[in-house]
C-alpha cells in the first residue's frame, strides 16, 4: 500500500484527473460487472453441486466431488488457453464444423469469455464452504419441516438455504476477489479489467504512476466489497449452529438422477476434461518438437519448493493471527486481522511490483532472490492460512488452554501442547490451500523469481507467450498433477 501511494502521488493533479476520467470509470465498471457475474454464476453452480455431492444418493458422489473440485487445481490461465484452442473463432470446434460450412465461430473474447472461464475455476470456492455447512446441519430440522407439510423443495428453500447464507457470502466474496485479481484470463481473453489495464500501463507504456493509481482504485473497490460483506455477515448471524446433530440420510434423486449426472458430467468435462485433452494432445504429439530442452524434474522441484516454503511460512505466520482472531475481542485485534486480509485484496501483480520497488531501492541484496519470492507469495495467500486456522481454533474450547495454564504451562506452552494439536487439521488444510495457490501463482512469480528460476506455471506462460505449444502441455499437466496432491489433503481434512 505504501508503494502504491508513493507511486500514485508522483502523478500529481494529472493523476487525480486520470482516476476520475471516463476510461478509469469504464475499467472499474467492467471489473465490477465481471466480479458480480462470476460470484452469481459460481453460486448458481456451486450450491446444486455441493448439495448433490453431500445430501443425495448421486452415484459415485466422491468421484464427482474430486472431479468437480479439479477446477481449484487447474490454473485459470491454462483453462483460458484450452478454451481459446477449442472454442476460438478458428479453434478445434470450428475445424470439426468446417465440413458443414462453418468458416468461423463467434468471438469468445471480451466479457463473456472472461466470465465463463473464471466461473469454471471459482465455483469450487463456493462448493467448499457450502458443503461444510451442509455437513454441519442437523437433519432433524429438515425432517421437522417435512412433517409439518412442506415439500422437499420448499423445505430446502425455507429451512436449508437460509442457513447457507454465511457460507454463500463467504464463497461469493472469494469468487469476487478472485475475479478482480485474476491476471491471465483477462489478458488472454482481452477483457479490459483492472489487472489488464495495470499490466498494460506498466509493461507497454511504462507509466508506473498510472498503474499505481489504477491499483489503488482496485484496492478501494475490493475493500468496499469486503466491508459490505463483513457488515452483512454480522446481521445474518452464524447461520449453522453447532451442537448435537444427526447425520442425514441420502435423499433419493429418483427421476432426477439422470439430469443430475448430466449436470455433473458437463461441468466436469468443460472445466477439467477440455484442459486435460488439449494439454495432453500437445504433450503427446510426436510431431511437435522444441529445440529447448525441457527439464520437467527441475521445474517440478522448484514449483514444489515455492509451494512448500510458502505454506510453511504462512502456517507459522497465520497461527498467532488466527489465535488473536479467535480469542481476542479487542478492536486493535480486529484491525490487525483486517490488515492481514489486504493480501487477498491486492492482485499478485501489484504485490510483485511493490516488492520489486522496495527491494531494488532499499534492500538490494534481496532483489531477485527466493526469500523475496516466498515473502511475496506469503503476503498474497496469508488470508487463506488465517481463515482456515481460525475456523479450526473456534472449535477448540478456551477452557482447555486455561486448564493447561492452571497445571503449570505458560501461555505459549498451552498453545503448543493443547491448541495446535487440536487445530492441526485446520492448520494443515490452510497450508495445503496456500501451497495449491502458490504453485499456480503467475504474476508474483514472474516478477520476483530469481534469474533462471522457473516454475511449471511460469514455463507454461512464457511458452504460450512465445507460441511454443510443445512447451505448454507437459508442464501444464505436471502442474495439475502436483497441485492435485494438495486437493487430496484438503478433502482428507473433511474426514
Amino acid at each position: 500500500m505504501v508503494y502504491l501511494v508513493i507511486r500514485g502521488a508522483g502523478a500529481g493533479l494529472d493523476g487525480l484527473a486520470y482516476v476520475f476520467s471516463e476510461r478509469t470509470v469504464e475499467i472499474a465498471l467492467n471489473s465490477l460487472w465481471l466480479a458480480l457475474g462470476v460470484a452469481g454464476a459460481s453460486i448458481l453452480i456451486g450450491v446444486p453441486f455441493a448439495f448433490l455431492t453431500t445430501r443425495t444418493d448421486l452415484p459415485a458422489r466422491r468421484f464427482w466431488l474430486m472431479a468437480g473440485l479439479m477446477g481449484m487445481v487447474i490454473p485459470s490461465y491454462l483453462g483460458s488457453i484450452a478454451f481459446i484452442e477449442v472454442f476460438g473463432p478458428v479453434g478445434g470446434l470450428q475445424k470439426l464444423l468446417a465440413p458443414l460450412g462453418v468458416a468461423r465461430l463467434p468471438s469468445v473474447y471480451g466479457f463473456f469469455g472472461a466470465w465463463f472461464v473464471i466461473t469454471l475455476y471459482t465455483f469450487p470456492y463456493v462448493v467448499l464452504p457450502v458443503r461444510a455447512a451442509l455437513l454441519s446441519m442437523d437433519s432433524a430440522q429438515d425432517e421437522a419441516a417435512r412433517i409439518l407439510g412442506l415439500s422437499r423443495w420448499r423445505a430446502f428453500f425455507r429451512v436449508t438455504l437460509p442457513q447457507l447464507r454465511p457460507a454463500l457470502a463467504a464463497g461469493g466474496l472469494l469468487a469476487m476477489l478472485y475475479a478482480l485479481s485474476d491476471f491471465g484470463v483477462v489478458i488472454l481473453l482481452r477483457y479490459n479489467a483492472f489487472t489488464r489495464a495495470i499490466y498494460t500501463a506498466y509493461n507497454s507504456t511504462f507509466d508506473r504512476e498510472r498503474a499505481a493509481l489504477l491499483a489503488l482504485t482496485l484496492v478501494m473497490l475490493t475493500s468496499v466489497l469486503v466491508f459490505i460483506e463483513r457488515k452483512a455477515s454480522k446481521t445474518r448471524g452464524r447461520g449453522v449452529h453447532a451442537g448435537a446433530r444427526r447425520k442425514s440420510s441420502p435423499i433419493p434423486l429418483g427421476r432426477w438422477k439422470w439430469p443430475a449426472l448430466i449436470f455433473c458430467t458437463v461441468l466436469v468435462f468443460i472445466s477439467a476434461g477440455i484442459p486435460l485433452i488439449v494439454l495432453g494432445g500437445w504433450a503427446l504429439n510426436p510431431n511437435v518438437t522444441s529445440a529447448v530442452p525441457l527439464r520437467l524434474d527441475v521445474l517440478a522441484g522448484q514449483t514444489l519448493l515455492v509451494g512448500g516454503l510458502t505454506a510453511l511460512a504462512v502456517g507459522i505466520a497465520a497461527l498467532p493471527l488466527a489465535i488473536l482472531g479467535a480469542r481476542s475481542k479487542s478492536r486493535a485485534g480486529r484491525w490487525l486481522i483486517g490488515a492481514a486480509y489486504l493480501g487477498n485484496v491486492l492482485p499478485g501483480l501489484v504485490i510483485g511490483l511493490s516488492m520489486v520497488y522496495f527491494a531494488a531501492n532499499y534492500v538490494p541484496t534481496l532483489y531477485q532472490t527466493l526469500p523475496l519470492l516466498i515473502y511475496g507469495c506469503g503476503v498474497r495467500f496469508l488470508p487463506f492460512g488465517i481463515s482456515s486456522t481460525q475456523a479450526a481454533l473456534m472449535g477448540v474450547s478456551a477452557k482447555l488452554e486455561e486448564a493447561a495454564r492452571s497445571l503449570g504451562d505458560t501461555g505459549m506452552q498451552a498453545v503448543w501442547h493443547i491448541t495446535v494439536p487440536l487445530a492441526r487439521a485446520g492448520v494443515l488444510g490452510g497450508m495445503a490451500l496456500v501451497a495449491l495457490n502458490a504453485m499456480k501463482e503467475l504474476p508474483t512469480t514472474l516478477l520476483l523469481a530469481p534469474i533462471g528460476f522457473k516454475t511449471l506455471a511460469t514455463q507454461a506462460w512464457t511458452a504460450y507467450d512465445s507460441g511454443s505449444r510443445a512447451l505448454i502441455g507437459a508442464p501444464g499437466l505436471l502442474l495439475m498433477a502436483v497441485s492435485a496432491i494438495t486437493l487430496v489433503i484438503l478433502l482428507w481434512r473433511e474426514r
